[in-house]
């Protein structure tokens, strides 16, 4: 019996089987769904939101860490800012000889501007009431005299109230970015004004609560709980 060459050409081995199909980065990438580019849209924008308003939170604590460590920022020039709010706050509670002291403090000058743009104010919230802090009226004589009753809790409010309100109302406004006489860059850029313990727990606060309680040990082969459990039998 005449013998068989079996041997089969290296060629021809597994000549059937169709070729692996070679995709490009390119070819893979025009191969994503719109739905996937659509997801990782909303997680690139959700993420830069995000960052946004950790950095508005960061210069805010940066500006309210810089007021805490600065108290002579609330000085009596600050009254520039809202001579109408000022005076009702501040100065109507004031006796003789603390205006005239405030007064040595200011300067000639000094005083003067803030008489002028007092008035100037009373002429502004006569013509807008809606934009001024207090509410004013002109006299029979043309005077332009502030409203005693516009709230009660303006009226019915002691001078310690008074300077308490005057400093978080000053304090709101410079955590706002309002004061365009002060150099915020200095502050808002510079790390020098970051509480980094409190940042440090803020973000242990925030970690912490986005984990699910759960016991260390859990699932198959969990061991039992003996012992004291928090429950009590009657």
């Amino acid at each position: 019996m005449p013998f068989l060459d079996r041997t089969i050409a290296p060629d021809t081995m597994h000549a059937h089987d169709p070729e692996p199909m070679q995709i490009d980065a390119a070819s893979a990438a025009s191969l994503s769904t719109p739905q996937t580019s659509e997801i990782q849209h909303h997680l690139s924008r959700d993420d830069q939101q995000a960052k946004a308003r950790q950095h508005r939170i960061r210069v805010k604590n940066r500006r309210k860490r810089y007021l805490d460590t600065h108290p002579e920022y609330f000085n009596s020039g600050l009254e520039l800012a809202d001579p109408l709010l000022y005076d009702r706050l501040v100065r109507r509670f004031q006796t003789p000889a603390e205006r005239e002291a405030e007064g040595r403090a200011k300067g000639y000058s000094g005083v003067l501007e803030a008489d002028l743009l007092r008035s100037e104010a009373k002429l502004a919230a006569l013509h807008n009431p809606d934009g001024s802090s207090v509410a004013v009226r002109r006299r029979s004589n043309g005077e332009i005299q502030v409203l005693e009753d516009e709230a009660d809790e303006l009226a019915n409010m002691t001078k310690e109230e008074g300077l308490a309100r005057w400093r978080d109302d000053m304090t709101q406004r410079f955590l706002r970015g309002e004061d365009r006489d002060f150099r915020y860059e200095e502050v808002d850029e510079s790390d020098e004004w970051d509480d980094v313990a409190e940042e440090e727990r803020t973000a242990q606060d925030q970690y912490f609560d986005g984990e699910d309680p759960a016991l260390v040990h859990s699932g198959p082969g969990t061991p039992a709980i003996t012992g004291e459990t928090g429950v009590q039998d009657f």
